[in-house]
């Protein structure tokens, strides 16, 4: 929860206590706790009086109809009717509350100029569909003293840089450093510049300074002192002065969200010097996608190595490699069915599904080289290593797709995390158990013939007996 800048700690604990009584009249809630004046992300924590966290447990998830992401948007709604609070709901992970999943920093030189880049970016965010609670990592600007050192005037003066930075940090920051010491009981002092000297930028023009020949200066007669609307959080990513576009997103996936976001994005000017960069669940999405991608490769070309060893030949296990193909239409087509996103679990499920699915391949080629070396015809060897080989492929396979079941079916909390992962593999196992035996086959087929018509091209290598009596009948 967050109120104007100005709000005391009095005003935001009224506002939370609010808030809890709302909250406690959900019969889903069974406790509340409260942070008045403290706020914690899973990078950060802020303190200032007029913001307040408020953690809420419910109950098990199998005793409620609704999601956590549900009841955020119930009783967003229902605080933000608390006249002049902001809210914004997040669920809570293992370090305390999550960050946004959607994360787009704008970066550049020229504070102005990010400023209305980052304000596009926030338009187009939010018009997004999926997008929720779409703001700034940065606060509004406020009003802030500036004061423009004259350097020559303060060398003629006497007067050193760092004692005005001395100077100005002790009269409005305060200096604790001073002890009391009485009957064993140590008590800071604090030397600051009282409220009623410092209330507007005449008053700290009025501060004064001893140079080192003892004569007494005002601010104002070696520096400009002015006020101005300034940053109240000054940000920088990559050395460049930037502002996070923060989004939480409900109701659906975080990487079709971010491919919608990227897709408008395209047709924006930003202008001159400034960037976009994609941080939070994308950048993670993408950099887990690119290694799972390059262990998929990995998979296939180790499966590919292990049975050339085992075939002693380059091309069968090209056959069986026509497998994979067949499992991931399967896998894919799971998903869909069951509305699952694809997540870096499912992608490990598509990991496993390599040697599992391989395996249907590896028993119909095998058999079929058997039945080929006793002198068989490849079709007759294909169609009797289809027949024998069917009961263990039928065996293996559906032991493997019950003993997914309970996984993929599961729902209890946290279950939607691997449910996608059993469903992955149950739907390429699936589909590898109907079309290996008819995919796997034709390509043997078309693979043996191709290297029957390049046997029959390469010339036959005569005997020395032929080669003696062709040369005695020409003699």
């Amino acid at each position: 929860m967050e109120l104007a800048p100005t709000a005391s700690v009095y005003q935001t604990n009224e506002a939370v206590q609010k808030a809890e009584q709302i909250l406690l009249k959900h019969p889903g809630v069974t406790n509340v706790f409260s942070n008045v004046g403290y706020t914690s992300t899973a990078i950060a924590s802020t303190s200032n009086s007029n913001i307040a966290d408020i953690n809420v447990k419910l109950v098990d998830k199998k005793e409620r109809t609704y999601s956590t992401d549900e009841f955020g948007m119930e009783v967003k709604k229902e605080i933000s009717k608390i006249p002049g609070v902001k809210v914004t709901a997040s669920p809570v992970g293992i370090v305390g509350a999550s960050e946004a999943p959607i994360q787009i920093a704008v970066k550049g030189t020229d504070m102005n100029s990010i400023r209305k880049a980052a304000a596009e970016v926030l338009k187009i965010t939010k018009s997004t569909p999926g997008t929720q609670d779409v703001k700034y990592s940065v606060k509004d600007p406020k009003p802030e003293v500036s004061i423009k050192l004259d350097r020559e005037k303060m060398a003629q003066l006497g007067i050193s840089a760092a004692d005005v930075g001395v100077a100005l940090q002790t009269a409005f920051r305060g200096d604790d450093r001073a002890k009391f010491k009485q009957n064993g009981n140590e008590y800071d002092i604090l030397v600051n510049l009282d409220q009623f000297n410092r209330s507007s930028a005449n008053d700290v023009g009025h501060l004064l300074f001893v140079n080192n020949q003892g004569r007494s200066f005002e601010l104002s007669q070696f520096a400009q002192v002015d006020e101005r609307v300034g940053e109240s959080v000054l940000e920088r990513n990559d050395r460049l002065s930037s502002i996070t576009v923060n989004a939480q997103v409900v109701g659906r996936p975080v990487g079709t969200v971010g491919d919608d976001i990227k897709e408008k994005m395209k047709s924006v000017n930003l202008g001159e010097g400034v960037s976009v960069q994609y941080l939070g669940q994308l950048q993670q999405q993408s950099d887990a996608f690119g290694s799972l991608g390059l262990a998929l490769i990995m998979a296939i070309l180790l499966v590919y190595f292990i049975m050339v060893a085992l075939y002693e030949s380059v091309v069968y296990p090209f056959v069986v490699l026509f497998s994979i193909p067949v499992a991931l239409i399967g896998a894919l087509l799971a998903l869909a069915l069951t509305m699952e996103s694809l997540t870096v679990f499912s992608i490990v499920g598509m990991i496993m599904l390599m040697g599992l699915v391989a395996k249907n391949a590896i028993l119909i080629v095998d058999f079929a080289n058997h039945l080929k070396a006793e002198g068989k015809e490849v079709v007759a060897a294909l169609v009797e290593a289809g027949k024998e080989r069917l009961r263990p492929i039928l065996m293996t396979t559906l032991a493997m797709i019950f003993g997914m079941l309970p996984i993929a079916l599961a729902s209890g909390a946290g279950a939607e995390t691997k449910n996608g992962m059993a469903w992955v593999i149950i739907g390429g196992l699936t589909s590898s158990l109907v079309l290996t035996l008819f995919v796997v086959p034709s390509v043997y087929l078309v693979v043996d013939r191709i290297l029957a018509r390049f046997q029959k091209k390469e010339p036959q290598p005569q005997k020395p007996e032929e080669l003696t009596a062709s040369r005695l009948m020409n003699e």
